[in-house]
């Protein structure tokens, strides 16, 4: 499935192009996985704005079955008061994981709330119990905030991205603040906040 060209070799190009700000090695490799370069993954983000942004272009749900065809799995899903919608589509970089979005009320219709990877069903995710288990592109949001019960979401510094800021010990056994840096939902890279960005809940300590 594709529309003038354009299906999921070059979408995952386009979710590559904004991962090479963090792991630009990791972005190399899987960009040659795929059989593509560097330019042709700037190409590919470069159509995908210009798409976007066309006043002929679909939206919503509509957008995603254009370029990836049919949706995988399609889930009811509440969030808060709001009756959602869950879409889903596999990805062959990332087997483990989907690529969702999730739509407003109206299902298809909708409005688009969030769109990023998630885990599979069926697909275990890492065991998480530090900071240092938390490799990059190891795992998505949704691991990251069940391991850490403390983790607490924060805006990121750029569309595309999110942030959890959460509290875990560090190397010596202290309680320390973390931030988990996030794009499209995929682990990008974890720091220390030095005692900036959240404080340690009592029963992290």
């Amino acid at each position: 499935m594709a529309i003038n060209g354009f299906g999921i070799t070059e979408f995952q190009l386009v979710l590559l192009r904004r991962m090479a700000d963090f792991q630009p090695g990791l972005v190399e490799e899987a960009v040659r996985r795929l059989g593509a370069t560097r330019a042709s993954m700037r190409e590919a983000n470069k159509r995908w704005q210009a798409m976007v942004r066309a006043p002929g272009f679909p939206r919503g749900a509509a957008r995603y079955a254009a370029v990836l065809g049919p949706a995988e799995a399609s889930v009811e899903r509440r969030i808060g008061d709001l009756a959602c919608t869950a879409r889903q589509w596999a990805l062959p970089l990332w087997p483990e994981l989907r690529f969702e979005i999730l739509l407003g009320p109206a299902g298809s219709g909708g409005p688009l709330l969030n769109e990023w990877l998630v885990r599979a069903a069926g697909h275990p995710g890492p065991v998480l119990r530090t900071p240092a288990d938390l490799a990059p592109w190891s795992c998505v949001v949704g691991d990251v905030g069940a391991a850490f019960p403390s983790a607490v979401p924060r805006e990121g510094s750029a569309p595309t991205r999110f942030r959890l800021d959460f509290a875990a010990p560090g190397a010596d056994g202290r309680p320390r603040s973390w931030a988990a840096d996030f794009t499209w939902g995929l682990l990008q890279e974890v720091r220390e906040l030095d005692g900036q960005g959240m404080d340690i809940p009592a029963d992290a300590r």
